[in-house]
């Protein structure tokens, strides 16, 4: 106990250590870090392309990038690709004439994460003036991420995933480690059958549904060969693909294994040649641990930092998760089952107890690893889905680990009832064995047991005393000798079957299938939990997306503004555009473009720019400008104080007496 108590203590201060630590951030899920044009831009032109910049490599399907005019209809033309061939931008051309309406123009986007997961999203740009942006449904990106059948049922197939590969390798891993009279039970049988049947059904439900889920549409779509290519294209595509040619390797491997499992000694275990053993062992190894890499390499673990060790022990972590929770299911039904009819004894129980032990050893320490990879901060546990989802992990594995604890209690109590038990029947034994020479005489000690088994049916159907039989059956022991000892023999074995009876229904036996049922029950929970994380991005992910928003709120200013002096000269209508940078306090530079009603630039009489913070009662700042060429003035030494809400004023003034002045909020950070 001292000795365990140590290595928890351990493992914390390592989780501390790791938590505490500053690695740098990691990417998981696709950041989408700037856009041109720019979110909430007003242009004077209608750009030539929309670009959008992410955090990672991002592979695109043909509408990754849509985007929609103040109506609603598309002005996007061609399929999205990567601008100047870096994976991690996307770019679409615009069609200049269908975006020749002013308003505000909705760029929808869906791409995929280096990591496979679909990330979208949307902003808003303006051409000329700002507007109501299309009122859009039933668009990836804007609103919802995509239908709630498709993802429902995508997100329902990893589930199964998890589940059916913990029954394929627990169940075998358990039958060959601890238990191999195991392979001569039906129920275990079958749940070899099911966690192969069940990953290899629920792999090929990903792989059809992968298309639909990427493209956000209906499962209507579900047998669009045009998507399934699409889908076999890309690296998770290959991944389930490798995942069910394996699972046909597998499949042979279970019908090897249960030729072998028609051999068996009088005590049930199975009778392999040792070669073959080891033969069954190592491809079995080998196969598992093939089929468990294919989900680190197309999850978290596949990107951001320390990839090969990351995906290393992700596998690790997937194989002691099947062979401890499916080993458990395993153990579940091996206790359903007496003991004689093939059920799991109590040295089996205990080689499996030694093995989740160290499942759970290994457990423990990679996800010790994972946590810190995925999460990066403290914070993150409590202000992160991925984070609260860990928690309510870890509560539910320290449930199954207080069951897995009481089961041991119970455990050591079968083994002392064995150990009792097999004394018992060793002294017996020696007693029959001592009294062989003189059978007849023990068996007219207990005429009443000898009639029982001679002519029980009989004297119920009578009423003739039970001694008569008792003597019949005396007489004909004297009479013949092989006789007697015949009936020694059977006396014996009715014994030894109530000493089994006895031992089968000690309610040590009863707890501990109890308690290795909650085990099962809450592994469900923990199965169903890890589905929920590899669809979550994880803290660091988040952590990053936040810090972009965050620059990008507190980055550049560029501002385009319309006006209208109701004069009658050139310049008296158009647009304004201002930019401030880099809009932190302290000095910066400001440029301000002129454009007539036509889209050229212009001089005007007189351009005039103020700032104003409204929460500090400063201001206005008069900027002074120089005119630097046709509709172009700038400064570069525009002082701003102090951070915050700044109100820019723009007055234009097109003649003598007409003049307009606008305004816009900007962040100064």
């Amino acid at each position: 106990m001292k000795r365990h108590a140590r290595s928890a203590a351990a493992l914390l201060a390592l989780l501390v250590a790791l938590l505490l630590g500053d690695a740098g951030v990691a990417s998981a899920h696709a950041a989408l870090l700037s856009t041109d044009p720019a979110q909430g831009s007003v242009v004077a032109v209608p750009p030539a392309a929309v670009t959008l910049h992410f955090s990672e490599s991002v592979t695109l399907e043909p509408d990754a990038v849509r985007v929609f005019d103040p109506s609603g209809r598309r002005v996007d033309t061609g399929t999205a690709a990567h601008a100047s061939a870096d994976a991690s931008t996307a770019q679409v051309r615009i069609d200049a004439n269908a975006a020749a309406a002013q308003g505000t123009y909705t760029v929808a986007w869906r791409v995929i994460s280096a990591d496979t997961h679909p990330v979208a999203g949307a902003y808003t740009f303006s051409i000329g003036r700002a507007s109501a942006p299309a009122a859009l449904t039933g668009v990836a990106g804007v609103g919802s991420s995509g239908p709630t059948a498709t993802g429902t049922l995508y997100g329902l197939s990893r589930g199964v995933q998890y589940g059916a590969v913990a029954l394929l390798v627990g169940s075998v891993g358990a039958v060959l480690l601890c238990w191999p009279g195991g392979l001569r039970l039906r129920g275990v049988q079958r749940l070899m059958i099911v966690g192969w049947a069940g990953l290899l059904l629920s792999t090929l439900a990903e792989l059809a549904l992968r298309g639909t889920y990427e493209a956000g549409t209906g499962v209507g779509r579900v047998l669009d060969l045009s998507l399934l290519r699409q889908v076999l294209g890309e690296k998770l595509g290959v991944l389930l693909a490798v995942r069910v040619l394996l699972l046909a390797g597998a499949g042979v491997f279970l019908a090897l294994l249960g030729g072998y499992a028609q051999g068996g000694d009088e005590s049930g275990a199975l009778v392999v040649e040792r070669r073959r053993r080891i033969g069954l062992g190592v491809t079995g190894a080998l196969l598992a641990i093939a089929i468990a890499v294919t989900w680190p390499l197309g999850d978290h673990a596949s990107v951001g930092m320390q990839v090969p060790l990351a995906v290393t022990l992700d596998t690790v972590h997937i194989l002691s998760m099947s062979l401890w929770l499916g080993g458990l299911a395993t153990v579940l039904v091996g206790l359903r089952a007496l003991t004689r009819a093939g059920g799991v004894d109590v040295r089996a129980v205990g080689r499996f107890s030694t093995l989740a032990f160290w499942c759970v050893t290994a457990l423990t320490a990679t996800g010790v690893y994972q946590a810190w990879r995925g999460l990066g901060s403290w914070s993150a546990l409590t202000d992160t889905t991925y984070g609260r989802l860990l928690l309510v992990k870890i509560g539910a594995v320290l449930v199954i680990l207080g069951a897995a604890w009481m089961s041991r209690r119970w455990l050591t109590l079968l083994r002392a009832d064995a150990s009792a038990d097999a004394s018992a029947e060793a002294e017996t034994e020696a007693e029959t064995e001592t009294a062989e020479p003189a059978a007849v005489g023990v068996l007219a000690a207990v005429p009443t047991a000898v009639a029982e088994r001679t002519d029980g049916r009989a004297a119920e159907r009578t009423d003739e005393p039970a001694g008569e039989h008792a003597v019949e059956a005396d007489a004909d022991a004297d009479a013949d000798p092989e006789r007697a000892a015949q009936l020694a023999r059977q006396a014996k074995a009715r014994q030894q079957a109530r000493q089994r009876k006895a031992r089968e229904a000690a309610p040590a036996r009863g707890m501990l299938l109890r308690s290795v049922a909650l085990e099962a029950v809450f592994a469900v929970v923990v199965l169903g939990l890890t589905t929920a994380l590899t669809n979550s991005p994880p803290g660091r992910a988040v952590a990053e997306q936040q810090a972009v928003a965050k620059a990008a709120a507190h980055g550049p200013v560029d501002v385009t503004l319309p006006y209208d002096t109701t004069g009658s000269t050139r310049g008296a209508q158009g647009k304004v555009t201002v930019d401030i940078d880099p809009a932190r306090p302290g000095r910066n530079t400001l440029h301000a473009y002129v454009y007539d009603s036509t889209g050229k630039p212009v001089d005007v009489p007189e351009l005039d720019i103020a700032l104003s913070l409204k929460s500090k009662n400063l201001g206005p700042l008069t900027v002074k400008l120089d005119h630097l060429d046709i509709g172009h003035y700038g400064t570069a030494d525009l002082e701003l104080p102090l951070a915050g809400q700044w109100t820019l004023a723009v007055t234009v003034r097109s003649d003598d007496i007409d003049e307009a002045t606008v305004t816009a909020p900007i962040t100064v950070g």
